[in-house]
């Protein structure tokens, strides 16, 4: 029987599911769509039914193809894991210490980058990919093709559907602006003095949906209703905020993570101290694939990178409860 498995067939209804699209499979697999359109339907004709539902714009796994890429999955895992133990001490390993780490540009930037030399490697080949696209990530990465995240962080609300997900690190947000934006005063008293400043808006595409807490639900929680949130400008990534606010542009309604560093080598200010700080309604997660055991690299990075987020969660700012009538 096993001589009549489809393994070829199988791989790519397996990539073809995880992004429920014949094209994106045919680039992670460095073939044509159409190659990859000719293996399913092996694969259904073997199998004597539909796994994917055809629709205008694109496909859709039914609920045959649901059950089958859960189990063919995790079990072409468990080949690669097979393969890759059984090689030869002297064989070549390129890719079999691969670790591919997606995450949101400006965490990638702000926060894992400056600390990922702290990481030990060793043999280990670490990839980062800037990216707020959820995608499934899987624990073998190999050389030679589009690389597929091995673990993602994501910043939203979970559970994550389809996927093993924990937590990370809770988030608060608070204002923040240059030292030059003060003037001579070392602090401002409250929210209403920032009536008149240029507030700087960020709003990005959420892959849930979730709309992302701005300077009218900052100014709400704190009493301020009446002042004037006019957008004047707005960016899709907080970087570009921060380089904005360090240059003394404007004011920004930042998320914790993303602004500690630029606060410890002095570049921003928190303008209220300690106070007015909110309780972020997003979290930053872990994402993992659902089945199958991470090999050991991605074990060490993942204990490495919970011990790194825990010792930065522990400084963070206390929030404050909003005002309520």
């Amino acid at each position: 029987m096993i001589e009549t498995l489809p393994l070829n067939a199988l791989r790519a209804f397996v990539m073809a599911a995880r992004s429920e699209s014949f094209k994106q499979a045919a680039a992670d697999l460095h073939v044509t769509a159409g190659a990859v359109s000719r293996q399913i339907r092996r694969l259904e004709t073997q199998l004597g039914a539909l796994v994917f539902e055809r629709h205008a714009h694109g496909v859709r796994l039914n609920a045959l193809g649901q059950t089958l890429w859960a189990s063919a999955d995790s079990a072409l895992i468990c080949l690669d894991e097979a393969f890759e133990q059984a090689r030869a001490p002297g064989a070549s390993t390129a890719g079999s210490q691969r670790l591919v780490v997606s995450a949101p540009p400006s965490f990638v930037q702000a926060w894992l980058l400056p600390r990922l030399a702290g990481f030990d490697a060793q043999d280990a080949e670490v990839e980062l990919q800037a990216s707020q696209v959820m995608e499934q990530p899987a624990w073998q990465s190999r050389a030679g093709t589009l690389a597929q995240p091995t673990l993602a962080i994501r910043y939203g609300r979970g559970p994550w559907p389809g996927v093993s997900s924990q937590a990370l690190m809770s988030d608060v947000l608070y204002p923040v602006c240059a030292p030059s934006l003060l003037g001579a005063r070392w602090q401002w008293d409250a929210p209403r003095d920032l009536a008149g400043q240029e507030l700087l808006h960020v709003s990005w595409p959420s892959s849930q949906g979730v709309a992302f807490t701005g300077w009218r639900d900052w100014f709400d929680a704190f009493d301020a209703q009446d002042v004037d949130i006019a957008v004047r400008h707005r960016y899709s990534l907080f970087s570009m905020a921060i380089d904005q606010a360090v240059a003394g542009q404007g004011v920004v309604l930042a998320s914790h993570a993303i602004v500690a560093r630029y606060i410890q080598r002095g570049e921003l200010v928190a303008p209220f101290g300690a106070r007015f700080v909110m309780p972020a309604p997003l979290s930053y997660d872990l994402i993992t694939p659902e089945h199958g055991q991470p090999p050991p690299v991605v074990a060490r990075f993942s204990q490495w990178l919970l011990a790194q987020a825990q010792a930065f969660e522990q400084h963070m700012p206390r929030p404050v409860e909003p005002l309520s009538d």
